[in-house]
């Protein structure tokens, strides 16, 4: 009895992980669209130039504190909850005196760090953003310090953000976490609106005070939950001889140098950039942010609830679920992946001019940031199955691997950067070539030491991605016939109701001719996917 009652419990509650998850992606899915109108606003009022450029060289070193640091899933969240959640045995009651003074001791130590780090980036701005933007103008170089010494706040907010997502995570507060990143983009939305209304900005302060502003409104949203819960702020400076600061330490610095690595990627894409025509950067960050947005939400939406499935299918030793439902994932990551990468090729420079080309934001603009969505495109599916196997590791307890294949891959940044920008000339295509090409070895590398753990059937599955790329070539073939004649047919026509026409019917043919093939050549999940639609229908 017992026993049944035990069981309903986990299942119970795995419905109830299952159910936050969806909620969480929602939310994600909600913070890319608002994500992606900023970017939309910030493209038509500042355009691609230099003194954007400025700006978000600058802002990659805040970002990293308040995102990576700091965010969802950052080193600080990860260690609240991993420490936080073993010292609070009942949710229902306020926390203890000695949780409470912890809470203080963490919260001090995270303050008295990010507070020196931001003075030190305070001081030294000028000679970090030289480093960085090397071949950059001068004037660059000294409005991205000008920048950077706006948004060094950021870092101190970043430190207690973090700590403050663990803790209402632990609580089981999970929409306010996922909600607050949000207020960032909505504040620099209404500077970038307040600007036209009254006053030029030609050199971005308004953008780099609306991102300290929107991180201090991240705290400000989740200050009141904290107190709500049963937290009360009282310096306490206990650091030493502290047994539970010292597991939160230990968890928080190697997380930080694994998250270090990728933010390493960066530094080196701005430092070659730099080399490269002005808005160049920007253009980077405006094509990363257009892949991200339905790649972003397909990866949430399908490994969110996945992740947690691996964990107890890891558990419970069912090496054949996790074979069954990591080919079923990635295998339908992979099946929608291919339409994006056609739909790129074919009418992503119809998207971007209707999406951006307005106001400061000129047709140069949008061929700087097709060009780099171009070959940032082609990473997709190598994208979707790394982040789909790390998924398998950290269900196994194992982040180190990840990590030391993402160190390893930072030499091979460098050299393609070296060899696509300084040797071949090319412009920003090789800067997101590069990226994809690194993001290729990190998938592989993850792949073929994954049979350390676990044997996964990687042959059915590359052999339905096999059908998948040849029923793509041809689909891509169809559309592009289609994007070809199009011009002739509308004539004279309005520019942009001509990209929507154009963007519409490529969609329809790529839709029609990708489904029919899939159906006719058997790819497959695609006939457990038309069953489950079909049997839904007849239900109802």
């Amino acid at each position: 009895m017992e026993e049944t009652i035990d069981r309903q419990d986990v299942q119970k509650e795995g419905s109830g992980i299952l159910k936050a998850a969806w909620l969480i992606a929602l939310v994600t899915i909600l913070s890319k669209i608002i994500g992606f109108l900023r970017d939309v606003v910030t493209a038509k009022y500042y355009g691609t130039t230099w003194q954007s450029d400025a700006y978000f060289y600058a802002y990659q070193i805040p970002s990293f504190a308040i995102i990576l640091l700091g965010g969802v899933g950052g080193p600080l969240h990860s260690a609240t909850v991993a420490v936080f959640s073993k010292l609070i045995p009942n949710l229902n009651e306020k926390p203890s005196e000695f949780v409470n003074k912890l809470y203080n001791t963490f919260l001090c130590a995270s303050i008295i760090f990010f507070t020196a780090l931001g003075v030190l980036f305070f001081v030294f701005a000028p000679q970090v953003m030289q480093i960085i933007i090397n071949n950059g103008s001068p004037a660059m170089i000294e409005l991205s310090a000008k920048h950077l010494q706006i948004m060094t706040p950021v870092f101190i907010v970043g430190g207690i953000v973090g700590i403050y997502y663990g803790l209402l995570i632990t609580y089981k507060k999970f929409m306010l976490p996922n909600f607050s990143p949000i207020m960032m983009s909505l504040v620099i939305i209404a500077g970038c609106w307040g600007v036209s209304l009254f006053r030029q900005d030609t050199n971005c302060y308004v953008l780099a005070w609306a991102t300290t502003i929107g991180a201090i409104c991240q705290f400000l949203l989740q200050f009141p939950q904290i107190r709500k819960i049963g937290f009360r702020y009282k310096p306490n400076f206990c650091f030493w001889n502290n047994p539970e600061l010292k597991t939160l330490i230990e968890l928080v610095f190697p997380a930080i140098l694994s998250s270090t690595i990728g933010q390493l990627h960066i530094y080196i894409d701005m430092f070659f950039t730099s080399s490269l025509k002005n808005g160049a950067w920007t253009s980077l960050g405006y094509a990363n942010r257009i892949f991200q947005f339905p790649v972003g939400i397909l990866v949430t939406a399908f490994l969110v609830p996945l992740f947690p499935l691996f964990t107890r299918l890891v558990a419970q030793k069912d090496e054949k679920g996790i074979c069954t439902y990591f080919n079923k994932g990635v295998g339908l990551l992979f099946y929608v992946a291919i339409p994006i990468i056609i739909g790129i090729a074919t009418v992503g420079m119809d998207a971007v001019r209707l999406v951006f080309e307005r106001g400061e934001f000129d047709y140069n603009s949008s061929v700087m940031v097709f060009e780099a969505l171009l070959f940032l495109s082609v990473s997709i599916l190598p994208y979707v199955f790394r982040d789909s196997i790390t998924r398998v590791y950290y269900a196994f307890d194992d982040a180190k691997t990840p990590f030391l294949v993402a160190a390893s891959s930072i030499i091979l940044k460098i050299v393609f950067n070296y060899i696509f920008i300084t040797v071949m000339g090319m412009q920003i295509g090789g800067i997101t070539l590069s990226t994809s090409l690194v993001t290729l070895y990190n998938a592989v590398g993850l792949g073929v030491l994954m049979s350390k753990k676990i044997k996964l059937d990687y042959k059915d599955l590359f052999i339905n991605l096999s059908k998948m790329v040849c029923i793509g070539a041809v689909s891509f073939v169809f559309c592009h016939y289609a994007a070809l004649w199009m011009p002739d047919i509308f004539d004279g026509m309005n520019q942009q109701l001509f990209e929507i026409i154009r963007i519409v019917i490529v969609s329809v043919v790529l839709t029609c001719s990708y489904v029919a093939m899939s159906l006719l050549f058997k790819v497959g999940y695609i006939d457990e996917v038309k069953d489950r639609i079909m049997a839904k229908i007849i239900h109802k």
